[in-house]
């Protein structure tokens, strides 16, 4: 029986500050790294950035942070708990570098190449963009009405694992190193989030750990900049900052997202990249979701997702090329003791930050550095979860499921490296990779690393999921998996791509993936012939899966 509807936990907890400081730094990263790309990589003029894309980001980050705030006040008031956490909600990283590498700058590539001018081949990009963010935010709406059906059918130890692939490898790993590339800067607030969150330690004046790791520091970064030791802030650079502080107001840009649809090149990117994106958004929202569940906060899928997407429509409408999503993180806000708050005010400051251009004010002022420990924390907790929010039996399926995520981090790296290698001569770098026989002499398999790594959250999933239903001695729901798996290779939507000086390159086509799609066929067969033995022994028929509850 449904529990009376209660009064709701508070709206505002001081521990939200903590997770509002987490979730913040976090989504300042993707405000920078757009500013960055959309400037040195897509040539978009600043004014265009600062009036229009993160105005337009802004207007989705509110609209999405208040309604998650609301949906957990919901939820609290209906369960009568006062422990309910908001689901995180930001710009998709994924997405963010997918449309800046494999839609926006080809398509400038390409105006250039057909005689546009510079100002107009980055118009057009900007135009594609919006276009290709809108239709992620149709596909993720879309996606709402069948995903809960999908989540019910597919192992909690599948969803979580790829989560926490990316968790340990984009997240956690990355800002691991960038801690020991400053450690004078980095590791004191590192100790401070680990010695807070881990430890429990309770430190003076009340003020929650997260914000004496971010103003430790930031204190750090200005005494070493005083002391004329490299320091990612100056006063010149604040100077710089403060002087582009103006006010942008939000308007529709309904005219440009249509010039992007009719653009003839907005078809050449929909089914290689748009598309396979806009499930991919689906699939790591929904997990997401199931990682909320597992931590105790149970959402229901369909209005969720269709927030999610909406979210971008709203991004697309308002001149952002970049779709938002529920956020990876849930579990580590939660464990911090943030619960509604910490989503109203993540929505606030980022529509105060773009309306008046005070990204880069911020950023000046209080670096990435002096924040990213509690973010590391963050996809720690995730990675850990994984593992603990599943049957203990199922840890090796989730170990299983890392391995694709993982294999993503090493292309990143790859390209990284051979960028600098190159010092970014993309011809030179297009000719590296022609030659997968050098990779071979130094020890390293290309081929396979490529395969492993495109695809990776659905092929993460179907992997963790089959090698959880082996473990409960389930072989016919493993076939499925695997005959799954064959139809996803077939048309190259996992294991199938290649590597350019812009980064990796799905290739999305009919037998695209035939090679693989053979294997798991084969496997399929393999589990297959397991089952009908079984069933001729007369085993137990297989049992239907563990309720979420039971997991």
């Amino acid at each position: 029986m449904e529990k009376a509807t209660t009064r709701p936990q508070p709206l505002f907890v001081p521990e939200d500050l903590d997770g509002f400081f987490g979730l913040a730094v976090d989504n300042l990263i993707q405000f920078l790294l757009v500013m960055l790309l959309c400037g040195a990589v897509l040539g978009f003029p600043a004014e265009l950035i600062a009036s229009r894309v993160l105005p337009g980001a802004a207007m989705s980050l509110l609209a999405g942070n208040l309604f998650y705030a609301w949906q957990a006040q919901k939820l609290s008031a209906r369960e009568g708990r006062t422990d309910v956490t908001a689901l995180p909600y930001g710009i998709n990283t994924v997405s963010l570098f997918a449309y800046v590498f494999l839609v926006m700058l080809p398509v400038k590539l390409a105006a250039l190449d057909g005689g546009a001018s510079p100002e107009r081949a980055a118009e057009v990009a900007w135009q594609i963009g919006l276009a290709a963010c809108l239709v992620s935010g149709i596909i993720e709406s879309l996606g709402s009405l069948v995903a809960e059906r999908i989540r019910r059918a597919t192992p909690r130890a599948a969803l979580l694992a790829t989560l926490a692939g990316i968790a340990i490898s984009f997240i956690a790993i990355d800002f691991a190193v960038r801690t020991f590339e400053r450690p004078m800067l980095a590791i004191l607030p590192l100790a401070v989030i680990l010695a807070t969150y881990f430890g429990k330690a309770k430190l003076p004046f009340r003020i929650p750990g997260g914000a004496w790791a971010v103003g430790l520091g930031a204190t750090m970064a200005w005494i070493l900049a005083g002391l004329g030791q490299p320091s990612p802030v100056s006063m010149a650079g604040l100077s710089e900052a403060a002087h582009a502080v103006s006010f942008h107001l939000p308007l529709p840009v309904i005219g440009d997202v249509i010039a992007g649809f009719s653009h003839p090149l907005f078809l050449r990117f929909f089914v290689p990249v748009m598309l396979p994106m806009g499930l991919f958004n689906v699939l790591g929202s929904l997990q997401n979701i199931e990682s909320a569940e597992a931590a105790g906060d149970s959402y229901p899928t369909l209005p969720s997702l269709l927030v999610n997407g909406l979210g971008s429509i709203l991004a697309a409408t308002f001149g952002s090329c970049f779709p938002t999503t529920i956020y990876i993180g849930h579990p580590g806000w939660k464990a911090l003791g943030a619960r509604s708050g910490y989503s109203i005010l993540n929505g606030l400051l980022f529509t105060v930050l773009a309306l008046f251009g005070l990204t880069a004010l911020i950023s000046a002022l209080v670096p990435i550095e002096a924040g990213m420990a509690i973010v590391l924390w963050v996809g720690v907790v995730i990675t850990a979860q994984a593992f603990t929010a599943t049957p203990a039996r199922h840890a090796p399926a989730v170990a299983i499921g890392l391995f694709p995520a993982i294999a993503a981090w090493g292309v990143l790296i790859l390209g990284q490296a051979v960028g600098a290698a190159t010092h970014g001569d993309a011809a030179a770098a297009s000719a590296v990779y022609a030659d997968p026989g050098a990779f071979a002499m130094a020890g390293m398999h290309l081929p396979g690393l490529i395969a492993l790594s495109q695809g990776f959250m659905l092929s993460g999933i179907v992997w963790s999921a089959a090698s959880a239903e082996l473990i409960d001695q389930r072989f016919g729901r493993a076939a499925l998996w695997m005959i799954g798996g064959a139809a996803l290779a077939l048309f190259g939507f996992i294991h199938s791509g290649h590597l350019t000086a812009a980064g990796a390159v799905t290739d999305i086509g009919l037998f695209i993936g035939g090679k693989q799609a053979l294997g798991y066929a084969l496997a399929s067969v393999f589990f297959a012939l397991l089952f009908l033995g079984r069933r001729r022994a007369g085993a137990e028929p297989e049992t239907a899966p563990a309720t979420r509850a039971e997991e």
